[in-house]
């Protein structure tokens, strides 16, 4: 088939490598265009640009998919479908409608449970036991169009958002030369979605501060649900104001007595509104991630230290 592929973060490289071994013809590649990162705040192309440029695929990187400019130039390519992976950008009903066959995206849950932009850490944060990947087709609604295939994921214990994106982009990848074969056979009309949406809103920097308040398992799924990015944290007093300290990992730890965010033992042991986690990978604001044994040898946080929220002045090194 003759398509488009439009993604932008790394978890849609899997989807664009493997349309490309199944022999696909991948006329035109759109991602979300370069933007600043690091130090030095040089134009970085994103994951699939890279990867797309490294396979000498034409790329195109339009500001809004919306401009009248940006429609013609997706129309001119002619395409039999395009295969959309977190490509970012909302599609007008010219654009869906220009492929012969439709435009499709693969999604990051089990619909209409967390339509939006951040599925796979609000699944995590929520506790779902149960998440998946599935092939739509695209409508103008917001997540919203008929089922093609899909395959059921369990949500491990210890997953966290990058985890569990690295292996739901590759189970997703394997779901699209099924449903492209199926598709130009015209062998498959999709299910439409039934029960009650939720919503996975994107995730906003006033949700990543802990509150310690919060029962045992409900911190665990939020530290895991925003690590890597944007990062659970708390702040401790330090000699220049307020230390910014990210949590990555951790694990529920039974019940303990201690007063919400009161770290009860050395190693990182801290008690919440019910029961207790451990924190067990850590990253300091401008520092390397770290295990907590690793951080507590230069950055003593002994039994009786309180993590909750003392003021809401920002972190030295957060500014």
């Amino acid at each position: 088939m003759r398509l488009a592929f439009m993604g932008t973060p790394e978890f849609a490289v899997p989807s664009l490598a493997e349309l490309i071994a199944s022999g696909h013809e991948i006329v035109a590649v759109y991602s979300q265009p370069p933007k600043p990162r690091g130090r030095g705040q040089k134009l970085t192309p994103s994951p699939v640009q890279a990867f797309a440029e490294t396979m000498g695929l034409p790329v195109f990187t339009p500001a809004s998919m919306k401009s009248a400019e940006a429609i013609e130039t997706f129309k001119s390519l002619a395409v039999d479908a395009a295969c959309v992976v977190a490509y970012g950008q909302i599609l007008k009903a010219e654009v869906l409608d220009a492929p012969r066959l439709g435009c499709f995206n693969l999604h990051g849950s089990l619909l209409p449970r967390w339509r939006g932009a951040a599925p796979i850490q609000r699944a995590i944060m929520a506790g779902d036991r149960q998440t998946g990947v599935q092939i739509m087709r695209m409508s103008e609604g917001l997540d919203e169009g008929a089922i093609l295939l899909s395959e059921v994921l369990d949500i491990r214990p210890d997953d966290t958002a990058a985890t569990l994106s690295e292996r739901m982009s590759h189970i997703g990848a394997g779901l699209w030369p099924r449903a492209l074969a199926a598709i130009e056979r015209g062998g498959v009309e999709g299910t439409d979605q039934s029960g009650e949406p939720t919503y996975a809103r994107k995730i906003t920097p006033a949700e990543a501060r802990i509150d310690w308040t919060r029962p045992a398992a409900e911190v665990d799924a939020r530290i895991r649900g925003l690590s890597p990015f944007p990062g659970a944290w708390f702040e401790v007093p330090g000699e220049d104001g307020p230390v910014r300290v990210k949590v990555l990992m951790s694990q529920v730890s039974g019940p303990g007595a201690g007063a919400p965010g009161e770290v009860l033992e050395d190693g990182l042991r801290v008690a919440c509104g019910e029961g207790t986690v451990r924190l067990t990978r850590v990253q300091r604001a401008g520092k390397a991630a770290q295990t907590a044994d690793e951080l507590l040898r230069g950055f003593p946080l002994p039994a009786g230290t309180n993590l909750s929220p003392s003021s809401s002045e920002p972190a030295r090194g957060e500014r």
